[in-house]
């Protein structure tokens, strides 16, 4: 994710669905097809990254709940 940026999941999305929207639309060169087929898939790891990042502090919530019920 960008250092230094407010980075929002939300808004990450909404670029990837526009670069989407652009290229089946036609709307694109041949060669900026490809540029933002790149900055796409660029946004869709740092989503991947921002959801297994939650994922693990679910679980970390998630297994602190557990322990917490043993007593």
């Amino acid at each position: 994710m960008p250092s230094g940026e407010t980075w929002n999941y939300e808004a990450t999305v909404a670029k990837v669905e526009t670069i989407i929207r652009k290229i089946e639309t036609g709307e694109l060169e041949l060669a900026d097809v490809f540029d933002q087929f790149s900055v796409a898939v660029e946004y869709l790891h740092q989503c991947e990254h921002f959801l297994d990042q939650r994922q693990q502090q679910m679980d970390l919530l998630i297994e602190t709940l557990s322990d917490d019920s043993d007593f």
